[in-house]
């Protein structure tokens, strides 16, 4: 046999067999892109373009793209479709940087495709709320979805990490587990109150889009008593976190949080007492999907807690 008929290595030999830096960056673009999308959507809404796709898989009858007359609408309602490839494109590619390792990281290996098959559904519910005519229910779901997904891509982005930055492997603190376990609950649930306080309000995506007809007050105070829940307990692992001598990756989590929920909390009752700005309210979306970001990092960090770390971050 010739040289020039030598056979060459497939391409599966030349997957990396550890966690490398394509490999968490390939993770990071997924959590970016995840939460690219809930901002996106929110622009969708907040720019009354929900319905500027009227038909779905169609953006309208007879085709799958918008056409001039639809407007400006049309075009801001497909460029959101067309992420959902994006997203597809990203996580298959972490999926196949990580194919030689599915035996040895399994945890990573089933993350990543949870994460991939997540994101058909994020298109399948898009398409209901087109043909509820958004639904305020269906339009919850479909942000709940995105905000699990943000909540596993947080966890490759954590899971990597370790690996990538050869961090000690962890032992559990047991109170700190638990108090965390108490804010990253308390954290979903003013997620999750939020989205009926959305489908209560005036942007619906549509003039004529249904809403919620509960009490705006009611809702809103809903929504607010997990956050005062959030804020005790993280008041809680702030002073745990100095008596025990957490660790620099575990205080920097927590402060990341604390930031968060400041900033999150001055822009919602901003927007409630200035009639809910779309400028707000989009800066509002984007710190729910922060908020869940940073209380699933504390929340790992916690459960998966070294008695001693390094000094790096």
């Amino acid at each position: 046999m010739s040289a020039s008929a030598a056979p060459t290595s497939s391409w599966a030999e030349k997957l990396p067999t550890k966690v490398t830096k394509t490999v968490h960056g390939l993770a990071i673009a997924s959590l970016i892109s995840q939460v690219g999308i809930i901002v996106s959507g929110g622009a969708v809404r907040l720019t009354k373009s929900g319905l500027g796709c009227s038909e779905w898989p169609n953006c309208m009858p007879g085709t799958m793209t918008p056409v001039p007359e639809m407007g400006i609408h049309g075009l801001i309602e497909f460029g959101n479709r067309l992420l959902t490839f994006v997203l597809i494109a990203i996580a298959l590619a972490f999926l196949v940087s990580i194919w030689k390792m599915r035996a040895t990281h399994r945890s990573l290996f089933i993350l990543g495709w949870v994460l991939l098959a997540g994101i058909p559904f994020q298109g399948v519910i898009g398409g209901i709320t087109v043909w509820t005519r958004l639904n305020p229910w269906v339009v919850s779901l479909h942000f709940l979805l995105s905000m699990t997904l943000v909540i596993l891509a947080t966890l490759l982005v954590n899971r990597t990490r370790r690996e990538y930055k050869a961090l000690q492997a962890p032992a559990q603190d047991k109170t700190i587990g638990q108090v965390s376990w108490v804010a990253w609950i308390a954290a979903l649930l003013a997620i999750i109150f939020g989205t009926i306080v959305t489908g209560t309000g005036p942007h619906a995506g549509d003039a004529s889009a249904p809403r919620h007809m509960f009490d705006p007050l009611l809702v809103t105070r809903m929504h607010t008593a997990p956050v005062y829940l959030l804020i005790g307990a993280v008041i809680i692992l702030l002073v745990l976190a100095a008596k025990r001598h957490a660790g620099p990756r575990f205080t920097a989590g927590l402060y990341w949080l604390v930031l968060v929920i400041v900033l999150q909390a001055g822009i919602g009752y901003t927007q409630h007492f200035t009639g809910l700005p779309i400028t707000l309210v989009l800066a509002h979306m984007l710190g729910s999907a922060l908020l869940g970001i940073a209380a699933t990092n504390v929340w790992d960090r916690a459960v998966l807690l070294p008695r001693t770390e390094p000094t790096g971050l």
